[in-house]
């Protein structure tokens, strides 16, 4: 929880002058009120005269001012008798006080007052900058990385994707020199937990360039006005260290796409990150990178060439990908363990999941007395870990079987029809979008028929629909409907529900055929996947020619 900073009041002349003035002043009231006589009874008076400690005497309108042993003290003049005390003591005469007392107080005091207003005043000024302070967060200080692609493991694809940015920030004019610009923005997608954020530190720290971190969150604001001021604070924070890298995590915070329910502070703060995306020169020097797990849901002006014009995506690790990162957290680790047999046994886990997974396990050795881990702690601490993991879709044996076959038709749909991918694996799907402007009825047919093609499958081979084709259903449903309602090419220009419907019983009445025609492929296929969990165009052609020959 955020403290309201000290009070601080900046000591230029100005102030030094005021403050040495109200200690004078006080000193001077101290000093006056010390001076003042104190009023004595006539039994008191008697003693010091009779004592003969009277030193001198003064006669101040109606009082006699008594010094007795340097201290001052006053009796009312018609009270005693003048010629007893003029025996004793010389009396002086002063009808009138020298220095006005009650003056010097007023003015002192209005001194004090004024003071004290003055300093109110600076105080409430400090508190405002204070706060405005809070309001927009702690300062923006540059963090040095010291993360290396080394100590992340798992992301081999990326990691050659990345190191083009690390080199430009390392040589810059090296590429200004050939008229190369660099992307101004970097947009890492992926799960939760796969590491976009360690990814980020590991270039900052190859490039040994500052590293400002902000999360998306952190500009929104309740005040209308301070995300946007974050916002510009941070840029020219990182161009005054530049080359830097700036990292945004969960940018869908702050990128969300504009309309519906209307934020101002919002939408100003969107805005004014898209003007400082704009406003780089081509020699900034920064780069700024960002991270969502809901792209989604990003407002298309920061999807734009332009900004981040370069797109990352970050994949839950795969099967050798898991291994590499379970080895990295058990470096410093006493271990007896199978690598294979566990890695084999996270499907669907993320980095952070394996991370939690190797603590948990070290936990419970610690808890049996032992210093080595082994496959039981592992095995013991597995449906702990797995409890929370369920919605990243860990699967047993049998699931992998069933998501082969499913993945393994679709992967040969997609080369049969023409629909271009990168890799298919157990988990996801990687189709690339269409580059060109128009889009045939046969391809938007090939790739209905394509999203088919697993459920064909199943339904021929495990003779069993699954839950599995939930996303796959939705797209086929989207592709038809844009197919016939949308751009009427069943004929029908009226299209309804029932004309898409047509649509689908044929794509998928020729899905199935095609899958019974390629049997030996599909099992080829999913004996790969489940081996392997992805598979890319080069191995399916491979695959295609033993199944042809067998």
């Amino acid at each position: 929880m955020k403290t309201m900073p000290k009070f601080n009041i900046k000591m230029d002349k100005k102030n030094i002058a005021i403050l040495t003035g109200l200690i004078l002043c006080i000193l001077l009231l101290i000093v006056a009120f010390k001076n003042q006589p104190k009023e004595i009874n006539l039994l008191e008076y008697d003693n010091f005269l009779q004592s003969n400690l009277i030193t001198n005497a003064q006669i101040q309108g109606d009082k006699i001012i008594l010094s007795v042993k340097n201290k001052h003290f006053y009796v009312i003049k018609d009270s005693i008798n003048l010629n007893e005390l003029a025996q004793r003591v010389a009396i002086q005469i002063k009808e009138e006080d020298e220095f006005d007392w009650f003056w010097f107080v007023v003015f002192c005091a209005v001194i004090l007052g004024f003071g004290a207003f003055y300093f109110k005043k600076q105080k409430a000024q400090a508190n405002s900058v204070n706060l405005s302070q809070m309001v927009s967060g702690a300062e923006i200080i540059p963090a040095i990385s010291n993360i290396k692609f080394e100590d992340v493991a798992g992301i081999k694809d990326v990691k050659i994707e990345l190191m083009e940015i690390v080199d430009f920030l390392k040589n810059p004019k090296k590429y200004l020199q050939l008229g190369i610009k660099m992307p101004k923005g970097v947009l890492m997608i992926g799960p939760p937990g796969v590491g976009k954020t360690l990814v980020a530190k590991a270039v900052a720290g190859e490039a040994g360039v500052p590293f400002f971190y902000q999360s998306g969150a952190s500009f929104v604001q309740i005040y209308v006005g301070m995300g946007a001021k974050k916002v510009r604070e941070l840029f020219s924070k990182a161009k005054s260290y530049a080359p830097s890298i700036i990292f945004i995590g969960e940018i869908d915070a702050v990128g969300k796409a504009r309309g519906g329910g209307r934020n101002d502070e919002r939408e100003a703060t969107l805005n004014q990150l898209l003007t400082e995306m704009d406003g780089f020169t081509d020699n900034s020097g920064v780069i700024v990178i960002a991270a969502t797990n809901k792209i989604d849901m990003i407002d298309e002006a920061l999807l734009r060439s332009g900004r981040f014009d370069r797109r990352v995506f970050l994949s839950l690790p795969e099967l050798h990908d898991r291994r590499a990162i379970l080895e990295t957290y058990l470096k410093n680790k006493n271990h007896n363990l199978d690598l294979d047999l566990i890695a084999r046994s996270t499907t669907g886990f993320s980095g952070a999941a394996l991370a939690t997974l190797v603590n948990e396990a070290a936990i419970n050795a610690l808890r049996q007395g032992r210093v080595d881990l082994n496959n039981d702690d592992f095995k013991a601490v597995e449906n702990k870990v797995l409890f929370g993991k369920k919605q990243i879709h860990s699967l047993n044996d049998e699931e992998k079987e069933i998501q082969a076959i499913y993945k393994a038709a679709k992967a040969l749909a997609a080369e049969w029809f023409g629909v271009e991918f990168d890799k298919i694996s157990l988990l996801e799907d990687r189709f690339l979008p269409s580059d060109g402007f128009l889009e045939s009825k046969t391809m938007i047919l090939a790739r209905i028929k394509v999203h088919l093609a697993g459920l064909a499958a199943l339904k021929i081979y495990k003779n069993e629909q699954y839950t599995n084709q939930i996303d796959d259903l939705r797209e086929a449903r989207i592709l038809a409907r844009i197919l016939v309602i949308n751009n009427g090419m069943n004929g029908n220009l009226l299209a309804n529900d029932f004309d898409v419907k047509v649509v689908l019983d044929e794509c998928l009445s020729q899905s199935e055929e095609f899958v019974r025609g390629v049997k030996n492929q599909i099992l080829l296929l999913k004996k790969y996947l489940i081996e392997n969990e992805s598979i890319n165009k080069s191995e399916i052609y491979s695959l295609i020619r033993q199944g042809n020959e067998s």
